[in-house]
């Protein structure tokens, strides 16, 4: 069993709160707790704290808004980190003098920034108008849509590598692909934006269409994380297929598992009853992994991250 120290963060500029109920603070609203939640209130201070772990083998989790995020009945062990302290959220324009940077923490609300961007005329991230996710997690997945995606308008990332040393790595150096990076450094710190200045009211327009594009849908008023799968390549053409088509056709679309259903607007989308289990979306999960495999031989890759006590994904 994994014990984590207080001594790895007494003497350190942070808040602490022991055996946080992170699960139900993500978008699935349910799930266990973490052993310690931690939050910084210096870059320094998560600097030490990474370089500590890291000596003593303590797993380490950065939590951004729990948007892509399922936390098992049983919790996770060791820290989980939330980097929602001003240091980590702060929206800076016009960066070294360049009108058309923007440089965002990865604390920062993806909604809030673009919608903070828009009031002022400056446009590059609305195509991710609806995608729930920090700034952080959004580099992270490159979350993204119908309408684009984050790495389309990165200039550069930031980052904490497993030293707590910082590194700064242009956009020529990073690799965007459907739903990761190549980003191997445990903290993404800030990214910087390739923004247009633009007519605010033509903007504005172009983020409420894409909005309620989004609602008409997407289940949005439900329990749930987004997408749970990755929209896989068909093996015969090497195109990407719809996820949700494939669960479609299984005929799983509204199938219940106790308190957990495969939406029946969008069967990519799994939901969770209030005061449900985590596990049970976990299961279901496993059910639609295996009809679609069974269907077409096609095995779905979760979108959606599982975090369990053991420190990995629960077995499909």
């Amino acid at each position: 069993m994994i014990r984590t120290s207080r001594s790895l963060f007494g003497d350190l500029d942070v808040q602490v709160e022991a055996d946080a109920p992170i699960g139900v603070s993500s978008w699935f609203c349910t799930g266990g707790t973490a052993d310690f939640l931690i939050r910084p209130n210096t870059i320094d201070a998560l600097a030490e704290l990474i370089r500590r772990c890291r000596q003593v083998d303590t797993p380490l989790r950065i939590m951004g808004e729990g948007a892509n995020l399922l936390v098992d009945d049983d919790g996770v062990p060791g820290i989980v980190v939330r980097l929602d302290q001003e240091p980590f959220k702060a929206i800076e324009t016009n960066v070294d003098g360049n009108l058309e940077l923007v440089r965002v923490g990865a604390g920062a609300d993806l909604s809030r920034t673009l919608m903070t961007l828009s009031r002022t005329g400056l446009a590059g991230l609305e195509p991710l108008m609806g995608v729930p996710a920090s700034i952080g997690g959004a580099i992270r997945m490159n979350a993204g849509g119908a309408f684009g995606e984050i790495g389309d308008a990165v200039h550069a990332v930031a980052c904490l590598d497993a030293q707590g040393e910082l590194q700064v790595y242009p956009a020529d150096e990073l690799r965007f692909e459907y739903r990761r990076t190549n980003i191997v450094d445990p903290v993404v710190l800030w990214a910087a934006f390739k923004v247009e200045p633009t007519d605010p009211m033509a903007l504005r327009t172009r983020i409420k269409e894409i909005a309620a594009y989004k609602k008409r849908t997407q289940p949005l008023a439900e329990k749930s994380a987004g997408c749970m799968f990755r929209n896989p390549n068909d093996p015969s053409s090497g195109e990407r297929v719809s996820a949700g088509k494939l669960i479609d056709q299984t005929g799983l679309k509204g199938h219940r598992l106790r308190s957990a259903e495969v939406s029946p607007r969008h069967a990519n989308f799994i939901t969770v009853d209030r005061g449900g289990k985590a596990r049970d979306a976990i299961e279901l999960g496993d059910l639609v992994r295996r009809r679609v495999f069974d269907a077409c031989g096609i095995d779905l890759q979760r979108e959606v991250v599982v975090w369990g006590r053991d420190g990995s994904d629960p077995p499909a």
